[in-house]
């Protein structure tokens, strides 16, 4: 079966650099890798945003290493979404998920190339980083990674199949190679966590921001009404399950693929579907609203929802991380 051929190919890929480590490249810093088995969303930019600003806290200075996947303009080469001082790309240039995180990190940098050995190293001598976070980067080989996270969901675990019949990237068993699996929900990995740590995602979502009055103090609540739910993410079922959960009341959802470039057209379309529903209101993702920032003055009022996931217990995931990178500090320097 094809999804056979797949999974003899990941494997091979994996035992060749795990039996060829100097084939991988290292950075100076500490690099740690927040990455997933299964082609689609299960929370790893979230994960990525909780971690940076914990370090950042911490008075580490970051780099967000990311390949910008979708960017209607790749460049080659390095780009540079933010700075420690600010937002130095737009999203053509950075694509959705970078250009999230740099709105989000007062303080961090985000480099955006498919070599991240290239962006590491121009985050390190010139912004001064202490710290490299690979956004989607478990199965990014090439580079040495300290500490390895690999983030599992419930249906990872229902259906084992590799591409193409399946979901995921590679078999369940490359989970050996993560140094800590963060499980998402329900998911029940006790019997393949083999030793490692395994922590708890949970996901919270904050009161809404308008799209279009950026700083705005008012935020949108539940109690606006009812709204047509909007979202071109990977798992947009989950995103208007959580809005259900939160109290919204959804009079019609609007799935699009994920990182969907949204046009003028698709505008008119939800709001004349949203007028239909009798909704005055959309309500969507924080990666939806940075594709409909450039659209602005919009049809129609948009608000979105910050999603927050924590990494739990909180405390003893806090001193698990900070000892892993001081000691991945201690084997550079030592």
């Amino acid at each position: 079966m094809i999804h056979h051929v797949y999974s003899v190919v990941a494997r091979r890929r994996r035992r060749f650099y795990a039996t060829h480590p100097e084939r991988r490249r290292r950075l100076s810093n500490p690099v740690i890798s927040v990455g997933n088995l299964a082609v689609g969303g299960r929370g790893k930019t979230p994960a990525v945003a909780a971690i940076a600003a914990r370090l950042l806290a911490a008075g580490e200075r970051p780099a967000i290493l990311s390949r910008g996947y979708a960017r209607r303009r790749p460049e080659p080469g390095v780009v540079v979404v933010r700075d420690p001082s600010g937002i130095r790309a737009d999203l053509d240039r950075a694509g959705d998920e970078a250009l999230m995180l740099a709105r989000a990190l007062d303080g961090a940098a985000v480099l955006v190339c498919e070599d991240r050995y290239l962006a590491g190293r121009l985050a390190e001598h010139h912004f001064g980083c202490t710290v490299h976070l690979l956004d989607d980067g478990f199965q990014h080989l090439r580079l040495h990674r300290d500490i390895d996270l690999v983030m599992i969901a419930r249906e990872d675990l229902e259906d084992p199949r590799t591409l193409p019949s399946g979901r995921l990237r590679e078999p369940l068993e490359a989970m050996r190679d993560a140094d800590a699996i963060v499980a998402l929900e329900d998911a029940d990995v006790n019997g393949l966590a083999t030793g490692k740590p395994v922590w708890r995602a949970r996901r919270q979502l904050l009161p809404a921001r308008w799209v279009e009055e950026e700083g705005a103090r008012e935020a949108v609540t539940p109690a606006a009404g009812a709204v047509v739910a909007l979202a071109g993410i990977a798992s947009p079922q989950r995103f208007f399950a959580d809005l259900r959960a939160a109290g919204w009341p959804i009079a019609r959802t609007i799935a699009f693929r994920d990182h969907h470039r949204y046009s003028q057209r698709d505008l008119e379309r939800i709001a004349r579907e949203a007028r239909a529903a009798g909704a005055a209101l959309v309500v969507t993702t924080e990666k939806d609203a940075v594709r409909l920032l450039s659209l602005r003055p919009l049809p129609i009022a948009v608000a979105w929802v910050p999603l927050v996931l924590t990494i739990e217990p909180e405390a003893a995931f806090g001193d698990w991380l900070a000892s892993a990178v001081a000691a991945a500090r201690g084997a550079r320097h030592g």
